[in-house]
């Protein structure tokens, strides 16, 4: 038996692997992080959101993602001895417990911990310390802690209720603006046209029967998203009035999250993740305002650890209770 401080030992404990998975209702990513806090692989996979796929798919297609991490780096998946899945859709905590169950009989990781993408996001921005994280991608979501370790959470209610900022909630907001444009209600914008290639409508009018088709889902909407970015880039009047709303909305967001723990006054960061901030100043501008009023001193920062690795590093601290 290899004694600890030996370079059999030393080498034993490299391959102690800690998984981090950051899972959404478009793609999982997962990282393997060493003893070293070295990331040593990383995969990606389908959907994890378990309320849009369900918990077997979810953990199924986790599984997928830590394979192909395995895989690229020659690694074994037995050597993992912690995770943390920060997943969207496990806000309630029988729906954790589900997934976790599930996942720790499947892959006999006993030390497994289930949390948001929220969670692990605030966590690569903060690493522990008070602040927020606004998450923009398909959906939308702000979760904050103080000095206290107090958490709050705004959105985050999904695309019949919520999603204001993110990607579905612009796509939404975009097809609207086209619509009304169509009818003569709205302002002619370069969004019906795009709408039509992308939606692969024939034309504008043609548009109901592709958006309500049967195989037409929120992700593939929230996609379009990405269109009124570059249209607005281009100087489009009603793609840039959507972005500058959507920006709004987050900020607005931000500043219940940081009302609620009393963060008003503090030099408080604020971490940007997610796809729909590629949008950058035509997003982020109108956001900040909105946050400037209620916290002048907050500031908006691009994450320290990207939630993947986050999360490798909270099941690290949480694997061996020291780190």
């Amino acid at each position: 038996m290899p004694q600890a401080g030996t370079s059999q030992g030393r080498k034993r404990q490299l391959y102690q692997l800690y998984l981090g998975v950051d899972g959404g209702g478009t793609k999982t990513n997962v990282a393997l992080m060493n003893v070293e806090k070295e990331v040593v692989a990383e995969g990606s996979g389908g959907p994890s959101n378990p309320l849009r796929v369900g918990v077997e798919t979810a953990v199924r297609n986790i599984e997928k993602a830590i394979d192909a991490a395995c895989d690229s780096a020659g690694l074994s998946r037995g050597d993992i001895v912690a995770a943390t899945l920060g997943l969207a859709g496990v806000r309630r905590h029988d729906m954790r417990e589900r997934i976790r169950e599930s996942f720790v009989s499947r892959t006999r990781v006993r030390k497994t911990l289930v949390t948001t993408d929220a969670d692990i996001a605030l966590y690569g921005t903060t690493l522990g310390k008070a602040g927020l994280v606004v998450i923009a991608g398909t959906g939308s979501i702000c979760i904050g802690v103080n000095q206290k370790g107090e958490r709050f959470i705004a959105g985050g209610w999904g695309p019949v209720a919520g999603d204001e900022g993110g990607g579905r909630g612009i796509a939404g907001e975009a097809l609207h603006a086209v619509a009304k444009a169509s009818d003569g209600r709205g302002e002619l914008t370069r969004l019906s046209e795009c709408a039509a290639e992308y939606f692969r409508a024939s034309n504008v009018e043609n548009l109901i029967s592709a958006i309500y088709g049967p195989q037409m889902d929120n992700t593939r909407i929230a996609g379009f998203a990405r269109l009124v970015v570059d249209t607005a880039k281009k100087g489009d009047k009603i793609a840039t009035q959507i972005l500058a709303d959507a920006g709004r909305e987050l900020g607005t967001a931000a500043t219940a999250v940081i009302i609620k723990l009393g963060l008003q006054n503090d030099r408080v960061p604020i971490g940007c993740v997610g796809s729909v901030f590629k949008a950058g100043e035509l997003l982020t501008g109108p956001m900040a305002e909105v946050i400037s009023k209620i916290a002048p001193n907050a500031y908006l920062i691009e994450p320290l650890l990207s939630p993947s690795h986050a999360a490798a590093l909270m099941a690290m601290k949480n694997g061996n209770g020291q780190r």
